[in-house]
Parts: structure tokens; C-alpha cells; sequence
């Protein structure tokens, strides 16, 4: 459909951000009309829209206009079968959009973004994560899967740094999400295939560019977190994300990126630049909607001890953790047991998102038997996010 022009594509999409409330997601899949997601569930707003097989059509031409012809947006596309920038619809809002290839066909998932920054106050995070922004030098990162408010939490951490703190930060990302305000710290925001065309090379590149916090959009390969390694211990304060869902396996992650031999290696230098493990699951409420619970670790003699030499039987990270109470830290069980308590989640629902089961099912049996099970909403606030798009090779979009 030739004829969609980008006017067309702006009226369509105000008209789906504004036909729900608390939307995440916009949809565009072949074979439905365009979708929202709200709260985790798809609705389908009132919008005047072909069907099959033309709907397909009016879906490319929707990706023809957004990627605009950038080489390396098509590229990607071409090659990798998908690729991820952003779209900004003049006065209203911006999205982070994944166009990616499927059944033969394109499809579009339009992540909105917010309008602005959120703070530690406003995510209703806990204390320990102002201990987290004090950190001069090594390695923060921000753990879960696709969808699970990483990046925002890592924006509040930016935002609380930027409050009283004159520096140089330095951010890469992929695409650019929150565009931070003029306080006391001096931003540098970097675009991957605008602005750097790797993670590696732009990370090698930061540390040219005297920064005190550099933020990595994701560490995905050894180059890159060789890079951070070496950052983080030469006196930079390095925070970014990985795909993982609690403090072993982010360990283990990272050292799956090197060999065999380099492991020793490897394990006393984040033993060394390792300070804050911080890991985000979002769950189902009760009364509708989701909550963010987390698993805290930070630093101390028995964690340094524990990556530097392994876990055995005697030494375990989450043992070290959940022992970690007094310093803010806790295991995703405990975060799940304080949500149950205040009658805000379902036992089933803490016993599904729990790590350990064994552990959980021991945990809400002492609720139970301790009588601090509650009706009443006694937890500290927690925020939502709505889940990130995950995407996956027709002819190119030339």
C-alpha cells in the first residue's frame, strides 16, 4: 500500500494509544487487526483497517515508513530477520519498535515509552537501591527477562545520580528510551546504529570520552564484557542488563562468554568489580494488574568469596542473600512472602514465580503458622511495566 503516508500512520496510531488506559504495547500482525496490550492482555481497539491479505500490504508500508530508509535499520532486517529503533509521534509520544519477519510476512510490535524519567520514588523501590547509586566504580547490572522494567529501573538509578552528582554519564543504547533532565550531571546519550554501530566499539569508545557512569543498553557477547570488566576496574562505574533471573545465573551467564582456561581469571575479576546484582520479575496481582518483586545482592567478603572460588554445598550465593537482610538485600522467595502476606498475590502465584520452590512452599507455611498472612495491603509500593515485545527473514523492504 503505497499510498499509507505517515500522516495516515500518526492518525492510526493516536487513535490505539489512546483507546485504553495503561497501555505497553502497540501490535501489527498479519492475520489480526492492530492490537494493545494492557496489563499483559491484548485488546483490540476501534480502528478502520483492511483484512487479509491486505492487511500484510498496509503492515509493510507501515514499516517503510518508520524505518525511513536507514541502511542499517534494512540491513538488519535483511540479515537478521528483525530490527529495533524508535518512532516519535509529533506532540503525543515515543515508541521503541521492534519489525521483525514472520510466516513470510511483517509484523510490528511499538513499545510505549514514557514521557518522563521515573525516580526511585516514584517506582516505590526500596531503600537499598539508594545504596546502589553511591557506588564510584565496577559493575551494577539489572537482571529478568524480556519485558520486566530493566530499563526503567536503570533510568530511576540515572535519574537519582543525575540529582546530586556533577559528572559525565555516558549511555548506550538500543534504541534510545528516556531523554534525561538538565540537573547537575552532563548526559551523552549514544544510538546504536545512529551514533555507534556496537556495543563493544562504543564502549571502548566511552571510556575515551571521561565519564565517571557509563550505562550499557545490554552486554550480549565476550568482547563487550571483557570491555566492562576492564571499565569497571579502572575506575568507572559501569551499570547494564542481562537476560537472567537470579545472581547464580548471571554469574554463570558471564562466565559462559569466555573459555574454559580464562575462567579463574574471570571469576577473581568480578569478584573484584561486581557491586550490585539486581533481579526483576513482574507478577500478577490479585486485585488485577502486575507488581514488581526483586532479588537484591550486593557486595561483601562471602559473595567476592563465593564468585572467586564457586558455590559448593558450604557456600551459596542465594543462602548469602537471603542471610543479607540487614543490608537491604533479598531473594525473589522473600520478596514473594512479603506480596503474600499483604494478601496480594495468590499462593499460587508466589509458589509460580518463585526460584526456589522448596523454599517458597516452606516460607508460606510459616505465614500460615505465624498468622501474618494479612487482607490488608501492608507491602511497600511497587510500580508497573508493562512486558517488552520479543521478536525473531519476503522480500526486503528496498
Amino acid at each position: 500500500m503505497d499510498n499509507f503516508h505517515p500522516d495516515q500512520l500518526n492518525s492510526l496510531l493516536a487513535i490505539m494509544v489512546q483507546s485504553h488506559e495503561d497501555i505497553s504495547d502497540l501490535l501489527f500482525v498479519p492475520g489480526k487487526p492492530p492490537q494493545v496490550e494492557v496489563h499483559g492482555e491484548l485488546e483490540t481497539p476501534k480502528v478502520e483497517w483492511p483484512a487479509p491479505p491486505r492487511d500484510a500490504e498496509q503492515i509493510e508500508a507501515i514499516a517503510r515508513i518508520i524505518i525511513d530508509g536507514s541502511p542499517k535499520l534494512l540491513k538488519d532486517l535483511e540479515q537478521l530477520g528483525s530490527c529495533d529503533c524508535s518512532y516519535t509521534l509529533p506532540d503525543k509520544c515515543r515508541f521503541r519498535v521492534n519489525i521483525y519477519r514472520q510466516r513470510k510476512k511483517y509484523a510490528l510490535v511499538l513499545r510505549l515509552l514514557k514521557p518522563l524519567v521515573p525516580s526511585i520514588e516514584a517506582l516505590g523501590l526500596d531503600p537499598v537501591f539508594r545504596e546502589v547509586v553511591k557506588e564510584k566504580n565496577g559493575i551494577t547490572f539489572v537482571t529478568g527477562a524480556s519485558g520486566n522494567g530493566k530499563s526503567t529501573t536503570l533510568a530511576a538509578l540515572l535519574n537519582e545520580i543525575n540529582r546530586d552528582n556533577k559528572i559525565h554519564i555516558v549511555t548506550l543504547e538500543d534504541p534510545i528510551e528516556f531523554l534525561y533532565p538538565d540537573l547537575k550531571a552532563t548526559f551523552s546519550q549514544r544510538e546504536l546504529g545512529n551514533d555507534f554501530f556496537t556495543f563493544s566499539e562504543g564502549l571502548r569508545s566511552a571510556m575515551r570520552q571521561a565519564p565517571k557512569v557509563i550505562m550499557v543498553g545490554e552486554i550480549r557477547d565476550r568482547e563487550t564484557m571483557e570491555i566492562a570488566l576492564t571499565a569497571s576496574e579502572t575506575g568507572h562505574m559501569i551499570y547494564s542488563t542481562l537476560h537472567t533471573i537470579s545472581a547464580s545465573q548471571s554469574i554463570n551467564r558471564i562466565l559462559g562468554m569466555f573459555s574454559k582456561e580464562e575462567e579463574s581469571q574471570i571469576r577473581e575479576r568480578l569478584a573484584g568489580s561486581l557491586r550490585f546484582t539486581i533481579g526483576q520479575r513482574l507478577i500478577p496481582k490479585k486485585a488485577g494488574g502486575r507488581m514488581l518483586v526483586t532479588e537484591v545482592m550486593g557486595h561483601s567478603l562471602r559473595t567476592r568469596e563465593t564468585i572467586a572460588l564457586g558455590e559448593n554445598e558450604s557456600r551459596r550465593l542465594s543462602e548469602i542473600i537471603e542471610g543479607g537482610r540487614h543490608a537491604g538485600w533479598h531473594s525473589f522467595e522473600q520478596s514473594l512472602q512479603k506480596a503474600y502476606e499483604a494478601d496480594l498475590i495468590t499462593e499460587e502465584t508466589a509458589m509460580l514465580y518463585s526460584t526456589n520452590k522448596p523454599a517458597m512452599r516452606q516460607m508460606i507455611d510459616l505465614s500460615h503458622s505465624s498468622g501474618r498472612v494479612s487482607k490488608k495491603n501492608q507491602a511497600s509500593p511497587m510500580f508497573f511495566i508493562p512486558p517488552r515485545p520479543q521478536s525473531q527473514a519476503p522480500k526486503p523492504l528496498l
